[in-house]
C-alpha cells in the first residue's frame, strides 16, 4: 500500500517494501494461530505455535527470584529509585551488574577455558536484534552471509536483510547427506556468490531453525 499527499510519497521505500516478510507463509502460520491457537482441553484441535522462538521455561523462577529481590527490579516500589540512572546510561553502556554476571555464566558454560570482559559485552533486547546488530556492524548494503536453505523463512528475511539490505544466500543442502552442512556445499554456495560478483561477510547457523543461533564472521563470534 502507498501513501500518496499529492505527488509526494510519505513513506520511504523501506517502510513501504515488501521484505518485511508480513506477507509470507511465515505469518500466515501466526495469523491462524492468533484465529485459532492449541490448548489441551477447551481446544485441542487448535494450531499449535512452534514458530516462536521464546523461552517460557523460566517465567515462574523469575517471578520467584524478583519478589525476593525487589530492589533489582525498576518495576517495583523498592527498585524504583534506580530508573533515572537506568533510563539515561543503559542505551549507552548497559547494566554493569548485568554485564558482569553474564560474563560469569558465559564463563561457565565454556567450562571455565576462556574469560570474557564485562565492558567488552555489547547487550541486545533478544538474538533478534543482536544478529541485526552484526548485520550493520560487518556488512555494507549489498554484501551477503551464507544461510543453510532450510532455514530462510521470510521471517529472516525480515530480522536480518530489510533494514540492512544485506543479502542472504542459501547453502543447499541435500537428502543425501542428510540435510547437513558440508564442505562441497559451502564452496559450491561461495562460488555461486563470487561468480555473481557478490562479497561474502560470513555464514550464518540457526540450531534450530529459528533466530536463536550463531553468527559466524571470519572468526566466530556468539550472537544470543
Amino acid at each position: 500500500m502507498e501513501f500518496k499527499s499529492g505527488n509526494t510519497q510519505l513513506l520511504s521505500k523501506l517502510a513501504t517494501n515488501d521484505q518485511h516478510g508480513e506477507n509470507s507463509p511465515y505469518f500466515d502460520g501466526w495469523k491462524a494461530y492468533d484465529n485459532d491457537p492449541f490448548h489441551p482441553t477447551q481446544n485441542p484441535n487448535g494450531v499449535i505455535q512452534m514458530g516462536l522462538a521464546e523461552n517460557q521455561l523460566s517465567f515462574d523462577l523469575i517471578e520467584e527470584w524478583v519478589k525476593k529481590n525487589p530492589r533489582a527490579s525498576i518495576c517495583t516500589h523498592e527498585g524504583v529509585d534506580a530508573f533515572k540512572d537506568i533510563a539515561i546510561f543503559q542505551d549507552y553502556h548497559g547494566l554493569q551488574e548485568f554485564r558482569n554476571a553474564v560474563a560469569k555464566f558465559m564463563e561457565k558454560v565454556r567450562g571455565g577455558r576462556v574469560t570474557f570482559v564485562p565492558d567488552r559485552i555489547v547487550m541486545a533486547g533478544g538474538a533478534t536484534r543482536a544478529n541485526e546488530l552484526l548485520m550493520f556492524c560487518l556488512a555494507d548494503p549489498g554484501d551477503a552471509f551464507l544461510v543453510p536453505h532450510l532455514i530462510i523463512p521470510r521471517k529472516f528475511d525480515r530480522d536480518l536483510s530489510w533494514r540492512t539490505r544485506v543479502r542472504l544466500l542459501p547453502i543447499y543442502c541435500e537428502s543425501s547427506s542428510n540435510f547437513q552442512i558440508t564442505i562441497q556445499a559451502l564452496e559450491e554456495a561461495y562460488e555461486n556468490a563470487r561468480k555473481a560478483n557478490i562479497k561474502v561477510k560470513g555464514l550464518i547457523i540457526a540450531n534450530p531453525s529459528n533466530p536463536l543461533g550463531s553468527t559466524m564472521a571470519g572468526t566466530r563470534r556468539e550472537a544470543w
